[in-house]
């Protein structure tokens, strides 16, 4: 005999559900906190219009259409758009002292009666079917949603100005927390940083001027305005940043640091690292977003060519030597040394990191966090290092001669060092290092393996378009007789643009100059070789530059020749 009820019954007596999968989907479903109807249907176990149908009969409720209905005639602001999640259920009609709510489950009494506390109204079930009734509350709470311009753009200066805050002490401190709080700027806060992570924003900038305030995200690499808030709120924008990092909301003088944690999923979060900025007209706040996931791409994903591939990974197994990671800020050097990182990242070696600051917190790794001022520098870390029995370690950035000359006495006495320098190319790395003053000896013994690298925008592969229009000697000009491949396997394309895509692109690929230390290059550094020198050896003993592998990546149609050039050409 049978333990179900309701519907879950229904659905196996009349064979549209099997009895086992009928329970473990009433499990699934109250494990996930979902509706079991939303749980079937989400899961393709069985389709809307048949559910609904049979939850009308089997309950006697109403079917409703909400195909038929004016989104606009919906009633406004009635329930709170949380319980409407919550339970899954949208108001529909009013009719004197009875409010029709489109649901799934009418048996669900307790969603009902909320709503009905809530309101004040009584409530009456109407069924709906699954995917419509989805659809309907996300589109009515998008609508709904007010946003900073509705909330705000009626107002004339005057207004904005004096807008109601809640009371606060009597400080201007808790005055500006008060403010910062208000909704609409909290709303709109929220929306500028999810729509960031969604189209997958490396940076935001607020940016407060004399008649004007707008809103940038850096996405690939390139600016582009996505707000222009009233420049009124400039300072209540600023102050409900700064609640949100932890800083000092009535410091406006000297420029802050903070952080913010978003939580996307109860598996996902995002770290946004805050900086405040004293401007002519205000604080410019600029977020850089910290999402964990990249650290964790993979080295297949980076875009690495199959030797450059085998000399990282090659050098990674090396129990000891110096892998230097070099190129402007924002050229992915992060990405790159933390993917090391996680290959190398087992319980038989000891992984210390010293960073300023630690961007992406790595399970299994000790990473510590410069501060000058208590003296903890990377040149301190690296020497607490030694004593604390390391494998592997890495440097954020060897910045000075002595940080330098500890790095490679680590990479000289059985360590694997990790670091990055600030340089344009591999071979200028080597005499970076010299000019610091490190011995000629010590660079050319310790330091294994130099990557330069940039970020290109990669094409976006649903609109991109045949470059057939790009004549012969202008391939040649710019060198595509060096790259290796033949001139009828070159497949080149322009940006176009689409809905999918910015002005062409989505997401970016690397590009890489790896350069391993050979005997001859070493040479080269004994003997104080300037980077000409030892760019000309590395090109003879195989290594692709910079130049090389943008042109080698657009004729792979990864990105177009424009690109190319903006990354790589002087």
């Amino acid at each position: 005999m049978s333990t179900l009820s309701g519907l879950a019954r229904r659905l196996v007596n009349d064979n549209l559900l099997d009895e086992e999968l009928a329970r473990d989907s009433l499990t699934q479903a109250a494990k996930q906190k979902v509706p079991f109807v939303l749980y079937l249907t989400q899961n393709s176990v069985l389709d809307a219009k048949t559910l609904a149908s049979v939850a009308a009969d089997e309950f006697g409720t109403p079917l409703f259409d909400l195909r038929a209905i004016n989104p606009e005639s919906i009633p406004k602001k009635l329930v709170d758009p949380k319980l409407i999640q919550k339970h899954h259920a949208l108001p529909l009609i009013k009719r004197g002292n009875r409010l029709f709510v489109a649901v799934l489950d009418p048996t669900n009494l307790h969603a009902l009666d909320e709503i009905k506390f809530n309101t004040g109204i009584n409530t009456e079930p109407v069924l709906a079917e699954a995917d419509l009734l989805s659809t309907a509350i996300e589109a009515y709470i998008n609508a709904n949603e007010e946003s900073l311009s509705d909330a705000l753009g009626g107002l004339d200066d005057d207004e904005l100005t004096n807008l109601d805050t809640e009371p606060g002490g009597d400080e201007s401190n808790d005055d500006e927390g008060a403010e910062a709080d208000e909704a609409p700027i909290v709303r709109f806060i929220n929306k500028i940083l999810l729509d960031a992570i969604k189209t997958g924003a490396s940076d935001i900038h607020f940016e407060p001027y004399e008649k004007t305030y707008r809103v940038r995200f850096r996405t690939d690499g390139i600016l582009q305005e996505v707000a222009k808030p009233p420049v009124n709120l400039a300072t209540r924008l600023s102050a409900r940043l700064k609640v949100m990092s932890q800083m000092d909301i009535s410091e406006r003088r000297v420029p802050q640091d903070g952080r913010i944690k978003m939580k996307i999923t109860k598996t996902r979060a995002i770290d946004f690292r805050v900086n405040t900025l004293p401007t002519l007209f205000g604080e410019k706040v600029v977020l850089r977003i910290l999402d964990s996931s990249s650290a964790k791409l993979g080295i297949d994903i980076l875009g690495y060519e199959d030797d450059q591939k085998k000399m990282f990974m090659d050098t990674l197994a090396q129990p000891q030597g110096m892998i230097l990671v070099t190129g402007p800020t924002g050229s992915g050097k992060t990405v790159s040394l933390y993917t090391g990182l996680n290959i190398l990242n087992t319980e038989e070696r000891n992984i210390s990191t010293a960073e300023d600051p630690v961007e992406i917190n790595l399970e299994g790794i000790n990473q510590v966090q410069m501060n000058n001022k208590v003296g903890l520098t990377f040149a301190e870390a690296l020497r607490s290092f030694l004593r604390q029995d390391p494998d592997i370690v890495m440097v954020g950035e060897i910045r000075d001669l002595e940080t330098a000359e500890i790095a490679i006495k680590a990479a000289q006495t059985g360590h694997l060092v990790l670091s990055t320098l600030h340089t344009n190319s591999a071979p200028e790395t080597l005499t970076r290092l010299l000019n610091m003053g490190v011995p000629a000896f010590n660079v050319a013994t310790s330091v294994s393996l130099i990557i330069a690298q940039r970020l290109a925008r990669r094409l976006c592969p649903k609109c991109k378009t045949p470059a057939n229009d790009i004549p012969d000697e202008i391939l040649s000009e710019e060198g595509f007789d060096d790259i290796g491949i033949p001139r009828d396997e070159l497949e080149l394309y322009h940006p176009v643009g689409c809905d999918s895509c910015l002005k062409g692109y989505k997401g970016r690929v690397g590009v890489y100059e790896v350069v391993r230390i050979t005997p001859a290059i070493a040479s080269l550094i004994m003997e104080g070789g300037n980077s000409l020198v030892i760019a000309k050896e590395a090109h003879r003993a195989g290594f692709n530059n910079l130049r090389i592998s943008a042109l080698r990546k657009a004729a792979q149609g990864l990105t177009s020749l424009e690109e190319a050039n903006r990354v790589t050409k002087d």
